[in-house]
C-alpha cells in the first residue's frame, strides 16, 4: 500500500503555500537594513548626549570664552597686524571654528572604546547586523553633526562679537569645511579606538596631537609672523587649508575658487585647491583605516 507521504503539519507554512509571491518581495533589503542599523545606533549615540549634556555644552562655551578672551586680549592691537581683518576676533574666528570641529573629531573613538571596554561592542559584533561598517558610520554621523552644531553655534557668537557673517554661499562652504575636516579627523580617532589597547592611550594620543597642531596651524597667528621652519609646518598642516578658506569668507565679500587664501613656502594656494586638499585628506584617512576596520569587524 503506497501513499504521499506529507510533512509534518509544523514544518508546513501555509501562509507562504497560499501567497508565494508576497513572501517572495518579502526577501530581506540589506541596504534598507543598513540605513535602519545606523540610525539605530546613531540615535543611541544622540540619546547618551541628551542624558549627559555636559560635553557638547563644553565644547560651546569653551570656544565663546576663547573668542571673548583672546579677543579683548588683542583689542588693541595695530590695525593690519593680522591681515585686512577689521579686530582680532573677525581674523580668530575661522580659527576657532576649525579647531573646535577638530577637537570634537578626535574625541570620535572614545565611545567605540568606552563600548569595547564594556562590552557593548562585543555584543553588537555578535548580533544580526546587515553590515557591521553601521557601528563605525553610526559614530562618523553623530560626530559631524555635533561638529556642525558646534559651528554653527560659534558663527553665531562671532557675529555677535563683531566679526561679522559670511553670505549664505560663504556658510554653506564653512559647512562643507567642517564637514571633510570632522569626517578626516573622524575616520583616524576611529581607527585608532581599534588599533590601540585601551581609553587611556587614546587619551594620550589626543592630549599629544591636540595643541601642538593648535599652535603649528594659523588659528591664532599668520604666516608671516612664524619663523621660517614653523611656516614649513603650518603649510603642511591641514587644519590650516581649513582655517584660511573660512577666515577668507569672512574678510572678502567677493570669492572664488581661484582666490588666493594663502602663501605657503612653495607658492600661493588658492579657495579651490585648499577644498581639493581636505577632501584629498578625508580620502585618504578613511581608506587608511579600511584595512584595521575589516580586521576588527570581521
Amino acid at each position: 500500500m503506497s501513499g504521499t507521504v506529507l510533512p509534518p503539519k509544523s514544518d508546513i507554512n501555509w501562509q507562504e503555500v497560499a501567497s508565494p509571491q508576497s513572501y517572495a518581495d518579502a526577501s530581506p533589503n540589506v541596504f534598507n537594513e543598513f540605513v535602519q542599523e545606523t540610525l539605530a545606533l546613531t540615535r543611541r549615540l544622540f540619546i547618551q548626549l541628551a542624558r549627559r549634556p555636559s560635553t557638547l555644552v563644553a565644547g560651546i562655551i569653551q570656544p565663546v570664552m576663547w573668542l571673548v578672551l583672546f579677543g579683548a586680549l588683542f583689542q588693541n592691537a595695530p590695525k593690519g597686524i593680522f591681515g585686512n581683518t577689521t579686530n582680532y576676533g573677525q581674523f580668530l574666528s575661522a580659527g576657532v571654528i576649525v579647531f573646535t570641529a577638530f577637537a570634537g573629531a578626535l574625541n570620535a573613538g572614545l565611545p567605540v572604546m568606552f563600548d569595547r571596554e564594556f562590552g557593548f561592542l562585543n555584543r553588537l559584533l555578535v548580533a544580526p547586523l546587515a553590515s557591521r561598517f553601521s557601528i563605525v558610520l553610526a559614530s562618523a554621523i553623530f560626530i559631524i553633526s555635533q561638529s556642525l552644531i558646534q559651528a554653527a553655534v560659534i558663527v553665531t557668537a562671532a557675529a555677535f562679537l563683531g566679526a561679522g557673517v559670511p553670505d549664505l554661499a560663504g556658510l554653506g562652504v564653512i559647512t562643507l569645511i567642517v564637514f571633510l575636516l570632522a569626517l578626516g579627523v573622524t575616520a583616524i580617532s576611529l581607527g585608532l579606538a581599534f588599533a590601540l589597547p585601551g581609553h587611556i592611550e587614546l587619551i594620550a594620543v589626543i592630549f599629544v596631537s591636540n595643541l601642538p597642531l593648535l599652535f603649528a596651524s594659523t588659528a591664532l597667528a599668520p604666516l608671516s609672523f612664524m619663523p621660517g621652519w614653523l611656516q614649513v609646518v603650518a603649510a603642511l598642516n591641514p587644519l590650516s587649508y581649513a582655517i584660511e578658506p573660512i577666515r577668507y569668507l569672512y574678510v572678502h565679500k567677493d570669492w572664488s575658487l581661484n582666490s588666493v587664501v594663502m602663501q605657503a613656502f612653495w607658492g600661493d594656494v588658492t579657495f579651490g585647491s585648499a577644498l581639493l586638499v581636505l577632501f584629498g585628506f578625508a580620502v585618504v584617512a578613511l581608506l587608511s583605516i579600511q584595512p584595521r576596520l575589516r580586521q576588527s569587524l570581521a
